[in-house]
């Protein structure tokens, strides 16, 4: 499993409760935006929150997506979508990542639906980039699975006689 964006870390100890302790967690995140570097709260925090947590091994992997994704080859079966929030960057994250997600895998973006009581709105980037990819987009690979507050899940449609989507 794969978290672009970690933040405090509280969708991955989530993801952890869940996922099978076997399996290994990647945790991407630059950790850029500190107002005091040397200290890096955010870090502290979300290394504290997980590690407290215990079950499935955790990998820390302390750089931009981008970078990341360049010299990523492992397949996934949970990729979680939380990194930057400009379309721009959620359609790259997408793009890079996408690829790698084993046949059945699942994708899901965070802050990608805009619902009632909630923070989204219409021209927020994820929620522009799942309604354009995946809402109005007829002919995509891909379906919207679930929707469950700001989170949008999807898996790739299954098609006879062809092969799982590789996008890399």
């Amino acid at each position: 499993m794969v978290e672009l964006g970690v933040a405090e870390g509280a969708s991955a100890v989530g993801v952890l409760e869940v996922m099978d302790p076997g399996g290994t967690l990647h945790l991407v995140d630059p950790y850029h935006l500190s107002r005091v570097p040397a200290l890096n709260f955010m870090r502290r925090a979300a290394h504290r929150a997980v590690s407290a947590n215990g079950g499935a091994k955790v990998v820390w992997l302390e750089n931009f997506s981008y970078e990341v994704a360049r010299d990523w080859s492992a397949p996934i079966d949970f990729l979680f979508i939380d990194g930057d929030h400009q379309e721009e960057a959620v359609e790259r994250d997408w793009k890079q990542w996408s690829g790698f997600l084993e046949a059945d895998g699942v994708a899901a973006f965070h802050d990608a639906r805009v619902f009632p009581g909630g923070w989204t709105w219409p021209d927020y980037g994820p929620v522009r980039f799942v309604d354009r990819m995946f809402r109005k987009n007829s002919g995509s690979e891909w379906a919207i699975l679930e929707e469950v507050d700001s989170l949008v899940f999807v898996r790739q449609r299954k098609r006879p006689g062809r092969e799982p989507h590789q996008e890399c």
